[in-house]
């Protein structure tokens, strides 16, 4: 049953004091209720008077809280937006990122009590607040809100704003590293969001280039973090983990070593070098929870895209089939397993036939890997446009030199319809003098 707060059209302030003292203390009896209601509001309206908006939202805030679990939801935005109301009588920019900082803080400390209404509190907060400063930090409270209380739905639609709320806040590189960091933990624990917490992830590393070996390694762990959720992410195929140096630190790195080699052959390297890899690291992988057969699904997609990245517009089936099977025999971890039978049987198993070519085409185009014609005459694929797993100075290089090239069709095309229209013009000219 919803309680209608008593309010007055001059100021809603004093009955809302005394509807959440009253219910707060409704248990104490009215001997004990009434004098202490009394004197609660006593203190608001002095308070008010001497313009003391901080000690007033503090007294308000307690006596909130107490009856946070036991009015309804619509009471509750009542009272709260009363009380978040007074940030908008605050003229100086550090009185009111005060304010903000103690109104979010008291809302956030019970992410389990009612977290959606905490939440729309917390953004109704934000909307009344003028400061940058005070929005920014009202929003990172709401971020680790919604990650608590696992109301994560209600805050992921926000994210489409965040470079327009980066143009809006200013904020430092610091704090970029921070929301950044929070978002990409936030997207993690929604299954659905997996792509897009590595993009923020990937936010947040970047923000450490230009940085000291010492501020680098602070994101060491999130670096791996970054490189294993590339690897597991069955529809990312293309990152620029290997140019960032939080990422690069991790090369030489006794412990996370074999993590970087890992990105290399994903990013670089074609389905046999995974092979070997795995072949002499498989409780690595398994400690990460990388499943080895996704690993080799992902790999032969991601090697078919080097075969049309390197390969002059045309790859003949067999070089396909060469690429993507499994071919135990060229692996030096595993030269004396070649006469077991369980190994034999695995390595004809995970080899492709003529119909399986066309089966992996199918499903790089499908994932927009490349665009390309399958020529089943010639045993052909010819390839118009193929994804670059990296973009270096290679492949900038490669873009300079098409875009020279049709630079120079387009300039030769122009001087032909020049010089016909030249032509053109001295035909007509001698047919007007033999008319004459």
């Amino acid at each position: 049953m919803t309680t209608v707060v008593p309010t007055s059209e001059e100021d809603p302030v004093l009955p809302v004091v005394r509807f959440t003292a009253d219910l707060s203390w409704a248990d104490a009896g009215p001997e004990v209720a009434e004098p202490l209601v009394t004197r609660l509001c006593m203190e608001a309206q002095e308070c008010m008077v001497m313009g003391r908006w901080l000690d007033l939202a503090s007294l308000m805030l307690t006596s909130a809280e107490l009856v946070f679990p036991k009015v309804s939801d619509k009471d509750l935005e009542c009272i709260f937006t009363v009380i978040c109301n007074l940030a908008s009588k605050l003229e100086n920019p550090d009185d009111e990122l005060e304010m903000a900082k103690l109104i979010s803080t008291k809302i956030s400390q019970q992410p389990n009590d009612k977290p959606a209404m905490r939440l729309k509190i917390l953004f109704n907060l934000y909307n009344l607040l003028e400061g940058p400063d005070s929005r920014f930090f009202v929003y990172m409270q709401a971020l680790n809100l919604a990650l608590n209380g696992k109301v994560i739905d209600h805050i992921v639609p926000s994210f489409k704003k965040i470079d327009s709320f980066l143009k809006e806040w200013n904020i430092g590189v610091k704090d970029q590293r921070n929301l950044f960091l929070t978002i990409a933990n936030v997207l993690k624990e929604n299954k659905s969001s997996g792509k897009d917490s590595f993009k923020f992830l990937t936010k947040y590393l970047a923000t450490f280039s230009g940085e000291d070996s010492c501020v680098i390694g602070e994101a060491k762990e999130e670096a791996v973090r970054a490189v294993i959720e590339f690897v597991k992410a069955p529809d990312t195929f293309w990152c620029d983990l290997l140019d960032m140096p939080a990422v690069g630190q991790l090369e030489k790195d006794a412990k996370y070593a074999l993590v970087y080699q890992l990105l290399k052959i994903f990013l670089t390297q074609r389905l046999d070098a995974y092979l070997e890899f795995q072949a002499a690291n498989s409780t690595l992988m398994k400690s990460y929870g990388l499943v080895h057969e996704d690993c080799i699904t992902k790999m032969r997609l991601m090697s078919l895209v080097d075969l049309g990245s390197n390969e002059s517009g045309q790859i003949p089936y067999a070089l396909i089939k060469d690429a993507l099977r499994v071919n135990l025999l060229s692996s030096a971890c595993l030269p004396h397993l070649l006469h077991d039978l369980g190994c034999s049987l695995m390595y004809f198993s995970l080899q492709i036939n003529d119909d399986e070519v066309e089966l992996w085409i199918v499903k790089a185009i499908t994932a927009k890997l490349i665009d390309c014609k399958m020529d089943q005459m010639n045993q052909v694929v010819i390839v118009s446009r193929c994804t670059e797993r990296i973009f270096g100075q290679h492949q900038w290089h490669s873009l300079r030199l098409k875009l020279a090239t049709w630079r120079g069709n387009v300039d030769s095309l122009i001087s032909t319809i020049q010089a016909n229209k030249v032509v053109e013009e001295g035909s007509q000219a001698m047919q007007g003098m033999a008319i004459r």
